[in-house]
C-alpha cells in the first residue's frame, strides 16, 4: 500500500506518542491525521457525490477509537482513555465512566482528573464531573487545574457551598502560587454562584 503524504507526520507523531503517550497534543494531531483518512470512506451521495455525513462521522470516530484502543495498551497511558470515554459516553455511560476512572488510577499528577472533569463537563454532566473529582483529587499533590475543574463541576452543577469547600481544598496545594493565582478568578465566580443559589 502507498505511503500517504502524511506518513512522515504520522510517523513522527506516533515516535511522541511512544515516548509519552499522554502527549495531549501528539494525540490530538494523530487523531485528526487518522480523522481525515476515514473521511474519505463512506457511501456518496448521489447529487453531491460526498460521503453521507452520518456514515463519515461515524468512520471518523471509529478511526479515533482504534487509534485510542492501541495506544491506552500502554499501561502508563491515561488520555487515551480519556478519548475512548469521550466516544463512548452517549452509548455506553458505564463503561465511559469506567475508563475515566482508569484513566484517574493511572495517573499520579492528577492532569487526567483535570481532563475527566472537563470532558464531562463539555458533555453537560457536570454532577458526574464531581462525583469523579471528588472519588480521585488530591488537593495537596494534584495539579492545580484538577482542583479548578472540580470547582467549576460545582458551579454549573448548581451547588456553591460544594464549590466554595473544593475551592477553600484547593488552597492547600503544594503548588501556592498556582493555587493563589486561580483562586482569584474562582473567588469571583463562586461568589457570583452563591449569590445566585443562597441555599446552595
Amino acid at each position: 500500500m502507498p505511503r500517504t503524504p502524511d506518513a512522515p507526520r504520522e510517523d513522527a507523531l506516533r515516535g511522541r506518542l511512544v515516548d509519552d503517550p499522554n502527549d495531549i497534543a501528539a494525540f490530538r494531531a494523530l487523531a485528526e491525521v487518522v480523522r481525515r483518512r476515514a473521511a474519505g470512506v463512506g457511501p456518496a451521495d448521489p447529487l453531491t457525490g460526498d460521503p453521507e455525513p452520518a456514515d463519515r462521522e461515524r468512520a471518523e470516530n471509529l478511526a479515533v477509537w482504534a487509534l485510542a484502543e492501541e495506544i491506552a495498551g500502554n499501561p502508563r497511558a491515561w488520555y487515551a482513555l480519556i478519548e475512548l470515554a469521550r466516544l463512548s459516553l452517549a452509548d455506553d455511560h458505564d463503561g465511559a465512566m469506567r475508563r475515566l476512572n482508569g484513566a484517574c488510577e493511572r495517573d499520579s499528577t492528577g492532569q487526567a482528573v483535570a481532563e475527566s472533569i472537563r470532558m464531562l463537563r463539555e458533555a453537560g454532566q457536570p454532577g458526574e464531573a464531581i462525583g469523579l473529582g471528588v472519588g480521585h483529587w488530591n488537593p495537596k499533590e494534584h495539579v492545580v487545574e484538577a482542583g479548578r475543574q472540580l470547582v467549576l463541576a460545582c458551579v454549573e452543577a448548581g451547588r456553591p457551598l460544594e464549590a466554595r469547600r473544593h475551592l477553600e481544598e484547593l488552597r492547600q496545594s503544594s503548588d501556592q502560587a498556582g493555587a493563589a493565582a486561580v483562586a482569584v478568578e474562582l473567588e469571583r465566580v463562586v461568589g457570583e454562584a452563591e449569590a445566585a443559589h443562597p441555599q446552595g
